[in-house]
Formats: structure tokens, sequence, C-alpha cells
């Protein structure tokens, strides 16, 4: 049976649900989870978490419990990674500076000043974790959760030999959201969907058959249905695709909703689809919920976390099970566009495209070339992040000032002068999270 390592298991909700997606498939039953985190007491509630689970069930699993990286990594099969670096502070100073220059971020964790100075401060831990796994575990499929996920991904596989992946849940948020506004029922909704992460397009749209774009547009007209998902239905409207991300996070990406105080107001979604994305336009509101939910979960009775079984739509447990039987599966997944999977946007980039996924692995689907307006939009976040990847590998400030200058929605806010300002104010609060290098 394969070792399962979960990086950064004291993120208990999260961790219970993908360990419950595992031992959901009785094939993986008896899987050895290795849980490891640098908390102790937050890897211990999630350890009380997954016994009951497994009582509850009665489920046979091996359970690995460790703060040591190492240890953890040792002869793994698959390494499922959520971690999060530097906690509450370095990741408020990511979204109140740059509001101080009017950049105003709806999450900051994929692109922009936010995403870009996380990925600073994430990819030396991802670095190490991935040479450990070159070491210990040559063979291990490295499971990316953590954001920014593109950048991440892309100095992975810039830097190792790791096999890397990342997940994300936006395109089957997605589809519930597209079949929802369509209606039609989800289960019949055929889809081909390729791109970046956050900003992956709905290439193709069908029910029995026949696009549901159609339907898509009459539901714009209707002012309860476009207010649930504003921005994206304006992406649809003059770009002619419905993209992947919500509409808060789509807001960031692109230079046309987050400027002006009266336009950011008119485009608030007070509810999103999933009732998860609540009113978070307004600049900081999602870190604000971040530090409620991390304080709630701190403070969470374990005994009440439902110990009952129920997959998740996450796409982790579902690799594994192709990959462990044979199981042929499609999904979309991050991974290299080597060999131009998507034929317009750069072989080095990292793109979020079909996968066939079964016991030889995940090999991405060919997509062709994209819409030209669509592959444009891609290109100007994938250029950030090129950008942003090289001023982490090498430590190279003049390509981070460069990055955050090309980015869509800072250019659109701030002078030149005024990015070289925010960066270096950034680079001074955040000092005690980043490389020596780097601020040299």
């Amino acid at each position: 049976m394969p070792k399962i390592t979960f990086i950064g298991a004291g993120s208990i909700i999260f961790a219970r649900n993908l360990m419950g997606d595992v031992l959901s498939y009785p094939e993986l039953q008896g899987s050895t989870l290795s849980l490891m985190d640098i908390d102790p007491k937050r890897l211990d509630r999630t350890v009380v978490s997954a016994e009951a689970m497994l009582e509850h069930n009665d489920v046979e699993a091996t359970i690995e419990v460790t703060t040591d990286r190492r240890e953890s990594l040792e002869g793994a099969d698959y390494v499922l990674n959520m971690i999060h670096v530097g906690g509450r502070e370095p990741f408020e100073n990511e979204i109140r500076i740059p509001q101080e220059y009017g950049v105003n971020q709806a999450v900051g964790d994929t692109l922009g000043p936010g995403g870009i100075f996380r990925m600073l401060r994430t990819s030396p831990v991802m670095l190490d974790l991935a040479h450990d796994i070159e070491e210990l575990c040559s063979d291990a499929l490295l499971l990316n959760y953590t954001n920014p996920m593109a950048m991440l991904c892309w100095a992975i596989d810039e830097a190792t030999d790791v096999e890397v992946v990342g997940l994300c849940h936006s395109v089957q948020h997605t589809a519930e959201a597209v079949s929802n506004y369509a209606g039609v029922p989800k289960e019949k909704l055929e889809y081909w969907v390729a791109g970046i992460n956050h900003m992956a397009w709905f290439l193709e749209a069908k029910c029995d058959g026949a696009s549901i774009y159609p339907e898509l547009y009459q539901a714009m007209d209707d002012p309860n249905i476009y207010g649930r998902d504003n921005v994206r239905f304006e992406m649809l409207r003059h770009f002619g695709a419905f993209v992947t991300e919500s509409s808060n996070h789509m807001s960031e990406y692109v230079p046309y909703f987050r400027t002006e105080s009266e336009i950011i107001e008119e485009f608030i979604v007070e509810e999103d689809y999933d009732d998860y994305f609540v009113d978070w336009m307004p600049t900081g509101r999602y870190f604000e919920h971040w530090c409620s939910y991390q304080q709630e979960a701190a403070e969470m009775d374990v005994s009440e976390i439902d110990p009952e079984i129920e997959r998740s739509e996450e796409y982790g447990s579902r690799i594994i099970h192709s990959m462990e039987t044979g199981r042929p599966r499609r999904m979309n997944i991050n991974i290299r566009n080597d060999e131009g999977t998507i034929a317009n946007l750069a072989e080095d980039a990292c793109v979020e495209v079909p996968c066939l996924v079964d016991d030889r692995g995940v090999n991405p689907c060919t997509v062709g070339d994209l819409p030209p307006q669509l592959a444009a939009l891609n290109r100007s976040n994938i250029d950030v992040q090129r950008l942003a990847v090289k001023a982490a590998l090498e430590h190279d400030q003049d390509a981070l000032r460069q990055a955050i200058k090309l980015d869509p929605l800072t250019a659109a806010a701030c002078t030149l002068e005024e990015i070289d300002d925010m960066v270096t104010d950034l680079l001074d609060a955040n000092a005690d999270f980043l490389p020596d290098e780097l601020l040299d």
C-alpha cells in the first residue's frame, strides 16, 4: 500500500478532508498516512481527528506523526503539500502596504504584490521540500495545494527534478456555477477548460451535445444572476469565455475593476455561487476572513468535527487512486506546458489543462491554440510569473521590481516610481520572512 505524506497537516480541516478523500476508496484503505507539521499542537489536533475518523468508519490505515519533514518523506509515494509560510504579519503587510499606494487587492495570494511576495517567502521552504524529495523519495509525486500555485510549481520545475502538479478546485466550482446559471444539471455538463491557474477558460461547455453559452449570455441579462458573478460575466461579455476564478479573485488579475473606489463598490459580490466568497472584494476583507478562520480553527473542539468519511471535490485523492489502480480519469491539473500543450503560451509556463491520469501517471491533453484574446490575458499574468520565479531562484531584486511593474493591477494604479517605493517598503516590512540574498 502507498505511503502518502501530508506536509502542513496542522491545517486541521483541509488535512482531515484530504485524508477522508483518500480513505473513501476501498483500494486505498490500509495506506500509510504520514502527518507532518512544524507546530506540534496543531498537528496533535489533526491526529485526534484522523483517529476518530478511522474508528467511526471502521477503516484501517497506519497513521505516522512527526514534526520532522525528512522523516515524513522517507519512502513516500505521494506528497500532499498544504503549507502556509510566515503567518499573519507578512500577509497583512502584503495587503496593507500596496493599499497605501492605491493597489487594492481582493485576496493577494496569486498575482500582484501580495502574490509575488508570498512567492518570495514560500519558495525557499518549497524548494527545500523538493530537494528532500529528490533525496528521500525521488519517485514520489508532489501534489501542491499552496498558492501562488503557478509560480511555486514553475520554480520547482525549474530548479529540481521533482515531478510536481498543482491542484485547485476552481474548475469544479465553476462547473457548478455555470450549470446553475444556465439551468442545466451539473452531472450532464461536459466541458473543456484550459489556461492558467485562476485564469482558465471554459472553451467548451455543453449539455446533451449543445453549447450552454447561449443560456449564459441570457443569464447575464438577469440582474439577480449577474450580481452574483458580475466580473466573470463582464469578462464573458468582452472576451467571449467564462473564466474559472470567482469574480472577487478575477478582479485582481486584470486592470479593469479595482482602480477606483466607485468601481470597486459597483463590482462587490455580496454572495458568490457557493457561499464561500462572501463580500471579499473590498481590500483586506479576505485577510480579515483568513485571520478569523485561523482563530476559529485553533479554538475548535476537535471532538465536534464530523468523523464521517465523505469524498470532497478535491482532485488529490482521485489522482492517487487512478495512479494506484489504473482507473482512467480526466482532470484539470496545473502542469508545465512542455511541448506546447497550449500552443500559443510559453513552454516553460505552468498551465492548467485537462490531463489524463492512470497508472502511467499524469499526462496532459493537447489543447492547441487558445483564442488570441484569451491567450493575451493569460500572457499578461505569465510574464509576471516568469520574472517572479527569476527573482525567487536568483535572488534578483531587479526581476522582482520588474515583475510588479508589469502586474496588470499595479500598473493601472501606480507610476513606476511609486512601484519602486512600494517594493522597497514591502522588502523592509517583510525582511524577516525573505532570503537575505534578496535584500542585499
